[in-house]
């Protein structure tokens, strides 16, 4: 149930309201600062609470509507139709990720596997426009013999890449009893695929304050997805991103995954959290990569995730999906087009001309 309060409203009456809603119907009410409306959100059992005498509680009170989807906090009737916006500080400074803002990339290899490789491919994905470097340092993978990451020897490693460029670190979380070392590296906290549902992990990390990338589960509905997003804000995180990164399907002798880019116009209807896209995995080939990201881009995702490795042919995990440092480069100044159509690219022309061995001054 949300409870709108009308713009004029004195902050200490505000305050007043919500005291009020949480003694007389023992509710969890959260405050959300809206660009139009001041939402207080009733969360707790509010089956039996008649919205007319809420309504009629108080001359400062505009409208109280009862949201029906079983994820409270993530939907978007939660905002009363407005979209969240995920705020990242980094050392090159603070980083939106949301609808109303420029569309941010993300790029690095699937693992971390040596201070060389990790520190060069941060400067090459920074040149070329983008603004976080992923990079795994635990990696969960099918086979228990297949490369498993290096582990918190490869967060000192991610620090180094930082340290180099300034760049925000993403990398993945797969156990709790990791997340003290994780955080002291990580600006934003992955939960991967097989993760999504990894109840008791979303609910730790959820207690914490790191922003939260969620990725899609293989086989996850989008009601799953959304209720594992839920954990998160129900445990008091709300700098939720959410990923599409491809779902298992009946085929799948030419893809790795079925990449669902139907998913963007449907969660940007149920949900006000930030949309990211992973065309990477979502196709597991590298040629496949670049018209995913475009056609993502054009559907209104707000970030990119994008695998970037020196030497795929090499690459202990996920070679067949990375691109080379200079096709990524390409890539970028191929999304600009549609980019700055739409209205929602920052990234200079000049960095991507430049990585890409070209001089602007070259250019007819």
């Amino acid at each position: 149930m949300i409870v709108i309060i009308k713009n004029s409203t004195p902050a200490d009456e505000i305050t007043r309201i919500s005291q009020e809603l949480r003694d007389t119907w023992g509710v969890t009410v959260e405050k959300s600062i809206g660009k139009h409306k001041i939402i207080l959100g009733l969360v707790g059992e509010t089956a039996t609470i008649d919205p007319l005498q809420i309504q009629n509680s108080s001359s400062w009170i505009e409208q109280v509507l009862r949201v029906e989807r079983p994820f409270k906090r993530v939907s978007r009737e939660f905002r009363h139709g407005e979209a969240s916006e995920v705020v990242v500080p980094t050392p090159n400074g603070t980083v939106y990720i949301g609808e109303q803002h420029p569309v941010v990339l993300v790029a690095g290899p699937c693992s971390v596997e040596n201070e060389e490789m990790i520190v060069e491919t941060a400067k090459r994905v920074k040149a070329a426009g983008a603004k976080f470097l992923r990079g795994g340092a635990y990696k969960p993978r099918s086979s228990p013999y297949a490369f498993q990451g290096h582990g918190e020897s490869a967060l000192d490693l991610l620090a180094a890449a930082r340290e180099a460029t300034g760049l925000g670190i993403i990398t993945e979380l797969m156990d709790a009893a990791d997340l003290p070392a994780l955080s002291r590296v990580a600006d934003v906290i992955q939960i991967g695929a097989r993760n999504m549902q990894n109840f008791s992990l979303l609910k730790k990390v959820g207690a914490q304050d790191k922003p939260v990338l969620l990725k899609r589960g293989m086989s996850a509905t989008i009601d799953e997805w959304l209720m594992a997003a839920e954990y998160l804000l129900a445990a008091g995180n709300s700098n939720v991103i959410l990923c599409e990164r491809g779902i298992r399907t009946f085929d799948s002798k030419y893809v790795r995954n079925t990449l669902d880019l139907s998913v963007i116009p449907v969660l940007r209807n149920l949900t006000h959290l930030p949309i990211m896209i992973d065309p990477s995995h979502g196709t597991g080939k590298s040629e496949y990569v670049a018209p995913m990201a475009i056609a993502a881009l054009a559907a209104g995702a707000d970030s990119l995730m994008i695998e970037v490795h020196p030497n795929p042919a090499k690459a202990l995990s996920d070679g067949p999906q990375s691109l080379t440092p200079e096709r990524f480069d390409r890539v970028v100044q191929e999304m600009s087009v549609l980019g700055k159509v739409i209205g929602r690219w920052s990234i200079s022309e000049k960095a991507t001309l430049v990585t890409s061995g070209q001089s602007v001054g070259s250019r007819v």
